[in-house]
């Protein structure tokens, strides 16, 4: 299976690219191939919501985004990586997934697999509520099939994600597909 991860962190070593690492080398020691997009420092523009797309692209934006789509189009599976600075997922991410009106039908045929994998500082229940109602509307939207998540509560630093249980959850969901 190719696994395509979209990253969102404009921190390269933070806590989620670190849980996107054991993900990756799990899936890898699973037998898949993984691409990583990095979203945060991609040469990515909003979505303007023109529509001269007509949601199916091209987009008249030229930038990294016709790369990222011949990649993603190409995946059996997209890796959602953010951290949670504010709710939800991190602004850099959702410039991705915004940009993906101008490829939607091709995406919502492919019928792919799905994950969410997130960071946060905060420790609380509720901390992940608002992301994982919008990444399950984007799984229900482009017709995914949620292969599961993990959301590192309490994962500020590298140094406490290392210590934690969640990079071992990582690992795990990618060596289970």
């Amino acid at each position: 299976m190719k696994i395509v991860v979209a990253e969102g962190s404009p921190n390269r070593h933070g806590s989620s690219n670190l849980l996107a690492g054991e993900f990756i080398r799990g899936a890898q020691e699973a037998g898949h191939t993984v691409e990583v997009l990095d979203a945060a420092h991609a040469n990515l523009h909003p979505c303007t919501g023109c529509v001269r797309c007509g949601y199916e692209g091209p987009c008249v934006q030229k930038d990294d985004m016709e790369h990222f789509r011949s990649v993603i189009l190409s995946a059996d599976m997209l890796v959602f990586v953010t951290p949670l600075y504010y709710y939800g997922m991190s602004a850099q991410l959702k410039i991705l997934v915004d940009r993906f009106c101008a490829v939607n039908a091709s995406i919502t045929r492919r019928h792919m697999k799905s994950a969410l994998i997130a960071s946060a500082w905060n420790a609380d229940d509720w901390t992940f509520d608002a992301l994982e109602a919008h990444y399950q509307t984007l799984v229900r939207y482009l017709h995914f099939e949620d292969c599961g998540s993990v959301l590192g509560r309490g994962c500020g630093t590298p140094e406490m994600t290392k210590r934690s249980a969640f990079p071992g959850q990582a690992f795990r969901l990618g060596k289970s597909l």
